[in-house]
């Protein structure tokens, strides 16, 4: 007997990124990459078992965006203003809700 899905049960994972892939793929250094998420600016998604930080693909998006704001703005400034960006986005999503 064979079973049939639904293309709706269908998921599909959605890729997690190494602080390696991370430096390979931006002009940041491990370390950066290492201080920016303990600073929380970045924040990784999921941890291997390992204990390795996993990022999701919005990572790009926060550190593209750091990137832009570092050339007139401190790190604790562009941590405020990525904290109210959040923020904003999650009244968004509660009230569509």
């Amino acid at each position: 007997m064979q079973s049939v899905l639904d293309e709706q049960t269908l998921c599909i994972p959605t890729k997690l990124y190494r602080i390696g892939e991370l430096v390979r793929y931006t002009p940041f250094s491990r370390q950066t990459i290492h201080n920016y998420t303990i600073m929380g600016l970045i924040s990784e998604v999921q941890w291997t078992e390992g204990g390795h930080r996993l990022y999701d693909e919005s990572v790009f998006m926060k550190l593209s965006k750091i990137v832009q704001l570092k050339r007139t703005k401190t790190l604790v400034e562009i941590k405020n203003i990525l904290n109210k960006e959040e923020a904003a986005e999650q009244m968004l999503a509660d009230d569509s809700n």
